[in-house]
């Protein structure tokens, strides 16, 4: 009995010790919570439910049911950009060409010669920088606003995609001739071009003026019929053979120095198609005659004193015509004589016999 009664006492005594451990585990996970919840109050926690079961030998577990929204205060944000690299949004912008152009308003007695001296520039120029006019000076229409470029050439306007090496091969310039012109505003190393702007292209040239007389003698509504035609070959219409000025690009005739109202002779036969003053704007020529020779050629006769014949006539190889002066843009008496094929200049020196001689 004694040896029981020692044996539930040892026994109790473990479960004793047993119990105050659990108590003791339960105290601390109580007390956790307890300032869990604490702490949550001062964040929107409005209820704590505990519930403590007993599981495997130590059966003590803890649910938390929080409602309302648990607010948990955000972490601080740092603010360091030393290391951020500092944001540059500026990148390189081509540069629109700034030039500053003359403008000239066509007026009646203007020709592309005329206006070319005024400025010093090339007649060619004007074309060049008014690419939509028309390449006949007798059709350089009063009242035109040209735009006068500052130095021999062409400006350019710039096609997408184009590329200055493409630019310069069209004119057959330099590509530093056209970087070098100042208003351009193409900076180096980027040389970037902006599509619809214009570029000066110094040197270049887009062709010449031609001058067209003015047809009076024809068949309305059908081809021209011409009552005689030519021999094709030509004599000189008058009697010097001193040359003041040569067949070139830009002088479509020769220009022989004769004394004011020395006679004028019909280099072959043909049609008289234009005689009076060249008014308006083919004013260089001052009075003009034009002789169709019914074979695709035509003979010129300027700076006339006088004329002698009128649009209609027939004129025969060696018929007086007029008389030398020095009318409309002329520097001196002389006669200047074209002689044309279609419409193009050709070289009168060619077609005429004898020696010359030059007495510019």
């Amino acid at each position: 009995m004694e040896k029981k009664r020692d044996l539930w006492q040892r026994f109790s005594g473990y479960l004793v010790v047993a119990a105050g451990i659990l108590l003791l585990i339960a105290v601390v996970q109580v007390l956790g919570l307890n300032e869990l919840v604490a702490a949550g109050q001062g964040s929107g926690v409005t209820a704590v439910t505990l519930t403590i079961e007993p599981v495997s030998d130590i059966a003590v577990a803890t649910a938390v049911t929080l409602t309302n929204n648990l607010a948990i205060a955000p972490l601080p944000v740092l603010h360091d950009n030393s290391l951020a690299p500092v944001p540059n949004p500026h990148t390189y912008q081509a540069k629109m060409p700034t030039h500053n152009f003359k403008i000239h308003v066509v007026t009646d007695f203007d020709t592309p010669n005329s206006i070319a001296l005024q400025y010093g520039i090339s007649a060619d120029t004007i074309i060049g920088g008014n690419a939509n006019i028309s390449r006949e000076s007798n059709l350089l229409q009063t009242g035109a606003e040209l735009i006068i470029l500052p130095v021999d050439g062409v400006l350019h306007t710039v096609k997408p995609g184009e590329t200055l090496d493409a630019i310069a091969a069209l004119y057959g310039v330099s590509v530093a001739d056209i970087i070098g012109f100042p208003s351009n505003n193409l900076e180096a190393p980027f040389l970037r071009l902006i599509p619809d702007s214009q570029l000066v292209i110094p040197g270049a040239s887009l062709g010449q003026f031609t001058f067209r007389a003015p047809k009076s003698v024809g068949n309305s509504g059908g081809a021209q019929q011409w009552a005689v035609v030519g021999t094709g070959a030509y004599i000189w219409p008058v009697s010097g053979r001193c040359l003041t000025s040569y067949y070139s690009g830009f002088h479509p005739g020769i220009d022989v120095s004769m004394a004011e109202g020395s006679p004028v002779y019909a280099a072959d036969t043909g049609t008289v198609t234009y005689a009076a003053y060249a008014a308006g704007i083919y004013y260089d020529y001052g009075n003009l005659i034009v002789i169709n020779h019914g074979n695709g050629y035509e003979t010129f006769y300027a700076h006339l004193s006088g004329i002698n014949v009128y649009p209609g006539q027939i004129v025969y190889q060696g018929d007086y015509i007029g008389a030398t002066g020095n009318t409309g843009r002329s520097s001196g008496p002389h006669l200047h004589f074209e002689i044309r094929s279609n419409d193009y200049g050709q070289n009168p020196l060619n077609r005429l016999a004898g020696p010359v001689r030059s007495c510019s």
